[in-house]
């Protein structure tokens, strides 16, 4: 694949969250191109580069979208805001798409597709020196045409009991994103499995009523299901980091007694 193809790697994904089987990723922490390189060899689907949980800098996470790009694997980026400026950076060096963490007001899912669309379905910035529009060979219409029919995939995090009525909050993504983690800790740690299971229900019915792909975090692909994540469309399992870390705990204790 060459520069400019993130459109193609965008029909993919979407795709991929259509075909009755979870779309596959990781979280990627480490700012290391050879993460995204083995992401793409393992069979991953896709990358989240993260911006909220990790040390990665705005360069360090151009870098791996990049790369990424360059191995053919869709490559989206984790932000804890809506930064209109940087998300455009991340767009033109080759993002498929953007996981906004903490979505708890429409305004806030309003403001990320207008930084994620040319007008007039947004205020997206236009340039055409970036590798996305392949450093001007691309023709503008052409390369507005191909944004807008395969614009950037949109993750939105619901992650807390306390936010705008779901289906208008999620109306504009491609992806219901349940942040299990943190939606536990506000329902208040230990969580009563029982109210923590219908805020679940609540989030998956409300991406499958408004036809969008429904996803989560788990820390492995068999414990999605106890999440209530067994029938996600989309699944993040893991991190770098933290395969890393499990896989030197493993070899720090084989020599142990």
């Amino acid at each position: 694949m060459t520069a400019g193809d993130v459109h193609l790697l965008r029909r993919r994904l979407r795709a991929a969250l259509t075909a009755g089987k979870p779309a596959v990723g990781t979280f990627v922490k480490l700012a290391s191109p050879d993460v995204v390189e083995l992401a793409a060899a393992a069979g991953f689907a896709f990358v989240v580069v993260d911006l909220e949980h990790s040390t990665l800098t705005e360069r360090n996470a151009v870098d791996l979208v990049r790369h990424a790009d360059a191995c053919g694997l869709s490559a989206l980026v984790r932000v804890p805001e809506v930064d209109a400026a940087a998300i455009n950076r991340f767009l033109e060096a080759g993002a498929a798409g953007i996981q906004l963490s903490m979505l708890t007001r429409v305004d806030q899912a309003e403001a990320l597709v207008a930084a994620t669309r040319f007008a007039p379905a947004g205020r997206r910035s236009v340039s055409m020196a970036n590798r996305a529009a392949r450093f001007g060979a691309a023709p503008l219409a052409g390369f507005l045409r191909a944004e807008q029919d395969d614009p950037p995939v949109l993750v939105g995090q619901i992650e807390t009991a306390r936010t705008a009525p779901l289906p208008d909050l999620v109306a504009a993504l491609d992806v219901c994103f349940l942040g299990s983690t943190d939606l536990a800790v506000d329902l208040g740690l230990p969580a009563d499995p029982a109210v923590l299971r219908a805020a679940v229900d609540r989030v998956r019915v409300a991406a499958r009523s408004a036809v969008l792909a429904f996803g989560g975090w788990a820390p492995t692909r068999g414990a999605a299901a106890d999440l209530g994540l067994g029938d996600a469309d989309y699944l993040v399992v893991g991190s770098d980091l933290q395969m890393l870390a499990a896989g030197l705990r493993t070899a720090a204790g084989e020599g142990k007694q």
